[in-house]
């Protein structure tokens, strides 16, 4: 392969070096949420007032993915890239001004959208600088650049709040640092544009093959805007419908049904749309791809078992072993850890033994770690925390393992000019994925909980110790039923991410049932 333009590759690395920056702070929030909704006036133990911060972010971050991914397909990467930074700098200016809970939220928001774009828009760009076959080691340090926001965000959050004072100084502290991301690949692009002797070419097409692949380009350089919007919005109000509002009391929104209904009733309008326009947001072909709906169908699954680590590795910390806050997202980061750690060795696997043994060993890897888990005790940390702690780790590398491997995958099937919505797609089906398994952990969770206390009689305990004594055995049972729900949890988390490597394993390995209409990078076993 010819050496791509070194300003090609510095490009890339300044796009990740903005991914980098718009995970620290999704992650920073993390420990900054108490301060902030102190500040709005907020009462700690209000902490579901929250939900609107959160799920403003989530739903920003869904819904710009396919717009700003179709945008850059027809219009370059690098002038979508810089939109995403401007609306992600405009959010944390309101963010950082926020008097009260809705400006919090409308600055959320606009993060969202802008923060959202940036992991497919790095992606699409790994996916233009370097052909099929040769992607996956880039596309893994892109994720990996993107996870490694997630183990440090929540110790830059705390340490420039510290620093500086206020939790508003993180937010504004992001507008400098965008400006110098622009700034840098503004130069590179410069750069680019010198050493190739004329101007660059568009970034998404700059790895366009040329004869009648290079026709898959758009030709006319317009935005289906209302496709992209049906289908970023009807997700959208999916993902709020999930998200539990209220965990204590329901699994779900309070208003799931009607948004449900809409959100359902715009995807069905996008189907309608896709089905009768000549150039589909989705080509058909990509729909009919085994590879293509299997990686979406193992990133969903992967987003789901991910999800639920993320969120019972903590409250088990903190309900089963007694641990405070802080301790608790200390072993939580031991899982964190592994998430960039595999995301380099998937992308460096995935070239040498094929994505779909690397996807596979991935999810077979964390479903080990789950069903370890499921074995632990109440005193696990106390008498087994190295093996507990290499149990966490290999849960997040398995994690990581995919994510080069499923995004290649797609990228590699879908024609050069839609390589911005394609790895859209990727980022939403793990993102999807990740609210499902937050929603059905929370019914399970409910439900289960409930009736394991009753078939525990924890309710109806007795001791002739006194009143120290018996609250101490109730205590004790509610640990133990706590601890029974989440090895239940981790064995069927288990058997899904089985589930998941068996679908690598019979979907990555074959080649399209038909030729794609344009000629596509070839998908490799």
């Amino acid at each position: 392969m010819l050496e791509r333009p070194d300003g090609r590759r510095l490009q890339l690395w300044l796009a990740a070096a903005g991914l980098f920056l718009a995970a620290l702070d999704t992650y920073a929030v993390v420990t900054l949420l108490p301060q902030m909704l102190s500040a709005v006036e907020v009462p700690v133990n209000r902490l579901e007032a929250a939900t609107p911060i959160l799920t403003g972010f989530l739903a920003g971050y869904v819904v710009a993915m396919p717009l700003l991914g179709a945008f850059s397909d027809a219009r370059g990467r690098l002038p979508a890239y810089a939109v995403a930074v401007l609306v992600f700098a405009a959010g944390s200016t309101l963010t950082a001004l926020a008097p009260g809970l809705g400006g919090l939220v409308t600055g959320r928001v606009l993060q969202g959208l802008g923060g959202g774009a940036l992991v497919p828009l790095s992606l699409a760009l790994a996916a233009d600088i370097y052909p099929a076959g040769r992607r996956t080691l880039p596309l893994g340090v892109v994720a990996a650049v993107q996870e490694a926001g997630s183990v440090v965000g929540p110790v830059y959050g705390a340490a420039l709040a510290a620093a500086f004072g206020s939790w508003r100084a993180v937010f504004w502290l992001n507008l400098p640092l965008g400006a110098l991301v622009l700034l840098g690949l503004w130069a590179a692009q410069r750069g680019s544009h010198t050493e190739q002797g004329g101007p660059a070419a568009a970034p998404g097409a700059s790895a366009a093959p040329v004869g009648a692949a290079a026709r898959a380009m758009p030709r006319s350089g317009q935005v289906d805007w209302a496709s992209a919007s049906l289908l970023g919005l009807g997700l959208a109000l999916l993902v709020f419908a999930l998200y539990p509002d209220d965990p204590q009391q329901r699994p779900v929104n309070s208003l799931a049904v009607p948004l449900l209904i809409a959100g359902l009733l715009l995807l069905a309008a996008f189907g309608w749309r896709q089905a009768r326009r000549l150039s589909p947001l989705i080509a058909p072909e990509l729909l009919r791809s085994p590879a293509f709906m299997g990686s979406l169908g193992a990133n969903l699954i992967a987003g789901a078992g991910l999800m639920v680590a993320l969120v019972d590795v903590p409250v088990l910390a903190r309900g089963v072993f007694d641990l405070d806050t802080l301790h608790s997202g200390l072993l939580l980061v031991r899982l964190l850890f592994g998430l960039p750690v595999g995301a380099l060795i998937g992308g460096w696997l995935g070239g040498r033994i094929g994505r779909r043994w690397t996807a596979a060993s991935g999810l077979a890897l964390a479903a080990g770690a789950f069903g370890l888990m499921s074995g632990w005790g109440v005193h696990q940390l106390a008498s087994a925390a190295v093996p507990a702690t290499l149990e966490l780790f290999l849960c997040g590398l398995g994690f990581g393992l995919v994510i080069a491997p499923l995004s290649a995958a797609v990228l590699d099937l879908a024609p050069a000019g839609q390589h911005g919505l394609a790895s859209s797609l990727v980022v939403l089906a793990r993102t999807l994925g990740m609210v499902i398994g937050l929603a059905s952990l929370t019914a399970f969770g409910l439900s289960r909980f409930q009736r394991i206390i009753v078939d525990r009689h924890c309710d109806s305990i007795s001791s002739s110790g006194g009143l120290r004594a018996q609250l101490n055995a109730f205590e004790d049972c509610v640990r133990g039923a706590l601890l029974q729900e989440y090895r239940e949890v981790f064995l069927v988390v288990a058997g899904l991410c089985l589930l998941g490597a068996l679908l690598a394993v019979a979907t990555l390995g074959a080649n399209r049932p038909e030729p794609l209409a344009e000629p596509h990078a070839a998908a490799r076993a």
